[in-house]
């Protein structure tokens, strides 16, 4: 059972990282290179972004992190490491929280309004469409990108406090 819960850990730590990453690469570079590409060109390419990311690897990469962290929460509590456990829980209540909720919520509804809109003819108005999309967007995306990479530290401590040993009784008595 242990041996389990640590390739579950270790399933959890590469989803947590992989979505931090996934996070973090649209606020450090995709937004800012669309950014410079120009509002004509940046709204079609991320029309074209928000289709294509509905995807299986992506689906599983971003629901699967929440339910890998409470599958392992799980199974350390199985293997009596009940803080390693409280952590696990804690990162996926953490991701849920601040990632794929704002998504839902947020992201996910802007991405939709953007993919009925036709980037206009008009420089002007192009970039006004752009800028009143990405700001909030990039805004929210750093967001979701802080909340995973907390929850990644969560695993991680997690993973370090399950590695701990504990003893099997505090006190012996004589």
């Amino acid at each position: 059972m242990r041996l389990i819960a640590y390739l579950s850990a270790a399933i959890t730590l590469l989803l947590t990282g992989t979505m931090a990453g996934f996070f973090f690469a649209y606020s450090s570079s995709v937004m800012l290179g669309l950014d410079v590409a120009g509002a004509g060109h940046a709204i079609p390419a991320m029309q074209a972004i928000n289709l294509a990311v509905r995807n299986p690897v992506f689906f599983v990469a971003f629901f699967g992190t929440p339910a890998a962290a409470l599958v392992t929460a799980v199974l350390f509590l199985a293997t009596r490491r009940p803080m390693a456990a409280a952590l696990f829980l804690i990162a996926g209540l953490v991701y849920f929280l601040g990632a794929l909720l704002p998504t839902a919520l947020v992201n996910v509804p802007m991405n939709e309004a953007l993919a009925t809109a036709t980037a206009p003819a008009d420089p002007q108005a192009a970039l006004k469409l752009w800028s009143d999309f990405s700001v909030p967007w990039t805004w929210w995306n750093t967001l979701r990108t802080v909340f995973s990479a907390l929850s990644l530290l969560v695993v991680g401590l997690a993973i370090f406090v399950s590695g701990r040993h504990q003893p099997a009784h505090k006190f012996r008595s004589r």
